[in-house]
């Protein structure tokens, strides 16, 4: 299939366009450790998160871990796995180490975890852009057939975050290219374990924000709003979604 947004009368760059069109490639492959039926499922599962009662309960409860209930899924993922999935997309905030050493502990491998939460960010990057021209969301692309690569970087390990990292200087040979032209700031580092998921990710996400040799400079008009604009939107969402941004 190709990305298009027919219903829309903006202008959508052709750049964009095109990165998002990788990333359905990209999703509907297999992965690291998951299926291309299981990462479809994924982003199914995304999208019939506003369906949920019981997220509601738990997003309004003082606790999340104070309510009992179950998930209404429209998968057939494990029922961890929509947990996980259902509290990425709507009570990030209030997730802790112990709620995902939990998920691990209940049958998720911390490799499965990053490769999770880096499809349901990016699913949530198209969801949302079409929302914002609106336009309804764009049909899932069909999952492709294959095994999981189960490919885990010899630097990979869990010591300064919730989940295993590479960190810069933990880089073997084979995986240079893993912050090539980064700073390799910890925003970068959360999906290095997964290096397939980390560059998924990342090329949806600079055509939507900015590449990261433009990330210095302040002068750039590279999009159709200034960089001052395109800040202050950021850190007013990120403020909205509690985000340490």
């Amino acid at each position: 299939m190709t990305i298009n947004y027919p219903q829309s009368d903006l202008t959508v760059r052709g750049d964009l366009i095109d990165a998002q069109n990788r990333f359905w490639v990209h999703l509907a492959a297999p992965g690291t450790w998951l299926t291309g039926q299981e990462r479809v499922a994924i982003a199914t599962e995304v999208r019939n998160v506003r369906n949920c009662d019981f997220c509601k309960v738990q997003k309004e409860a003082l606790s999340p871990n104070s309510v009992k209930g179950t998930h209404q899924s429209a998968t057939d993922l494990s029922t961890v796995m929509v947990e996980v999935i259902h509290r990425i997309v709507t009570d990030p905030g209030r997730l802790t180490e112990a709620w995902v050493r939990g998920a691990v502990d209940n049958g998720i491998s911390d490799g499965a975890y990053v490769e999770t939460a880096g499809l349901v960010s990016a699913v949530l990057i198209m969801d949302t852009f079409a929302a914002a021209i609106g336009h309804h969301e764009v049909p899932l692309p069909e999952p492709a057939s294959g095994e999981p690569s189960q490919y885990t970087p010899s630097g990979t390990k869990r010591a300064a975050a919730w989940v295993p990292i590479v960190e810069p200087e933990d880089l073997s040979d084979a995986d240079a290219e893993i912050y090539r032209g980064t700073t390799a700031a910890y925003i970068h580092r959360a999906l290095s374990s997964v290096p397939d998921t980390k560059r998924g990710y990342w090329d949806l996400a600079v055509a939507n924000y900015l590449p990261g040799e433009h990330m210095p400079r302040f002068d750039t008009d590279l999009r159709a709003i200034s960089r001052n604009q395109i800040e202050l939107i950021a850190a007013r969402t990120s403020a909205l979604h509690q985000c340490a941004y």
